[in-house]
């Protein structure tokens, strides 16, 4: 682009000359449309007063509808847009000096003592292990220009390192998916999904020692490790790498630097990982009874093939956002749920609607929709091995989603459903929980599915003041 500038440059000298009519015309028309792409391409780096700028130059030298300053006033314009282009040529190229990432070979160490650079966070999940997350407690403009407007600077060093580099401000600017927007906070209007402020500080209100602040003044964050603290929350260690346009040092060698350390951090961690790898049963060593088979096998979360089939098109969202190195908990933070729970009604003909996400409809066939029904009544929650006690009950209820009467084929259903030594049930529930979830984040829908420990009672959380039968 930037060689367009200089011969665009040297086309607007040229018509101080004698031309021919159809040089000026041609010459028009390669401004209107170099113009026009500097004008979208300053558009989407939120530079809008350059983007304004070349805006009104693409509609100055538009070739349709002409417009007439004479030949003098004409040649001033040829001349001041021709030394624009040059003195931006020329900047441009100072910045392209300063940022370009050139990697030497560093001398070999083979005991490089390294900074402690660890910093907890009090977080309840992780920063994805291929990411890395710039951060700031004051701000530093050169590098703030750098990753605003030349992104594929530090782009392309995380592709060399095996890392997706993430710059909050312009990431929230990317975000174009409103629906994606809505799925993490359904509650939100759109006048309130416009303007999700963010900036990169953020992340350090998580920081557990609020003094590790003081060491953190610009540069990235890698999550390396997640431990249960004495509170019994997790904890999460993250290492930081200081990254400054004022150390004196140049800007590549300093992103030299932390590839290598990172590449010994993670050496020397998953060394440690392999000398204390412990293993555990999350269930414990209880005997699997057949008779409670159900039971034993609940986990709604764990039914992939029943999720994978409904919960393509949310997946194809959150898709979206992952292809430009968003972790799903860093969008988690970022568009953070407060667990802002919505009313649930349910109307005289059996729909399920949440008029506090935008009057959201949840969807289900007519025996999912039965079984959740039948625990929606049950607020004290049902254990499997009862299911048999329920049966009549999710009988009626079918009855009336299905006024036309049972099936053979239905009635076979239901007796499966409310068997324990079967897995009909589990089934339901994860297409339960999908239907949820396929609408709307986890953080806030396991209030309104059902979910239980194994052994006990199965139930719905969501509060019965919350819940309206028309």
């Amino acid at each position: 682009m930037k060689r367009i500038y200089l011969i665009l440059a040297a086309l607007m000298l040229l018509c101080l000359a004698p031309m021919p009519y159809g040089y000026f015309h041609l010459v028009r028309f390669v401004a209107m449309v170099v113009f026009g792409i500097m004008a979208y391409r300053y558009y989407q780096i939120n530079k809008v007063a350059a983007s304004c700028v070349f805006g009104v130059l693409a509609l100055l030298f538009q070739p349709i509808y002409k417009i007439a300053l004479g030949r003098t006033v004409w040649n001033v314009v040829d001349v001041v847009v021709a030394v624009l282009l040059i003195a931006l040529f020329v900047m441009e190229k100072r910045i392209e000096r300063k940022t370009t990432v050139r990697l030497q070979p560093l001398p070999p160490d083979d005991h490089p003592k390294l900074e402690d650079n660890a910093v907890e966070f009090s977080l309840n999940g992780r920063l994805d292990p291929k990411e890395l997350v710039y951060v700031a407690s004051e701000e530093d403009k050169a590098l703030t220009d750098l990753f605003e407007t030349r992104p594929e600077v530090l782009e392309g060093w995380g592709q060399m390192i095996g890392f997706h580099i993430v710059y909050l401000p312009l990431l929230i600017k990317r975000l174009r998916d409103k629906r994606v927007l809505q799925y993490r906070a359904p509650y939100l209007s759109d006048a309130e999904l416009k303007d999700i402020p963010i900036g990169n500080d953020f992340l350090l209100q998580y920081l557990e020692n609020p003094s590790d602040k003081e060491k953190i003044k610009q540069g990235f964050i890698r999550t390396e490790d997640i431990h249960r603290g004495s509170d019994g929350k997790d904890k999460a260690t993250n290492r930081f790498y200081p990254l400054s346009s004022k150390s004196g040092e140049p800007l590549a060698d300093q992103l030299h630097r932390i590839g290598k350390q990172i590449a010994i951090e993670k050496e020397r961690h998953d060394r440690l990982l392999e000398s204390s790898t412990q293993s555990y049963d999350e269930w414990g060593d209880a005997e699997c009874d057949s008779a409670n088979f159900a039971d034993d096998n609940f986990s709604p979360e764990e039914q992939e093939e029943t999720i994978n089939e409904l919960m393509e098109e949310v997946r194809e969202r959150i898709g979206k956002l992952r292809q430009r190195g968003i972790a799903e908990y860093l969008l988690e933070q970022l568009i953070h749920p407060d667990n802002r729970l919505s009313r649930l009604f349910i109307t005289k003909d059996w729909r399920i609607l949440l008029p506090d996400y935008n009057n959201m409809e949840i969807k289900m066939e007519p025996l999912v929709k039965a079984v959740y029904l039948l625990f929606l009544r049950h607020p004290e929650g049902i254990t499997f091995k009862q299911l048999p006690d329920y049966r009549e009950e999710l009988t009626r209820i079918y009855n009336q989603l299905k006024p036309s009467g049972l099936t053979d084929r239905a009635i076979q259903s239901i007796e499966d459903v409310t068997n324990p030594m079967l897995n009909s049930i589990n089934e339901k529930c994860a297409r339960i929980r999908a239907a949820f979830v396929g609408q709307f984040d986890e953080y806030m829908a396991k209030s309104y599915y059902i979910d239980g420990l194994r052994g006990e009672a199965k139930k719905i959380a969501l509060p019965r003041n919350l819940v309206t039968w028309e």
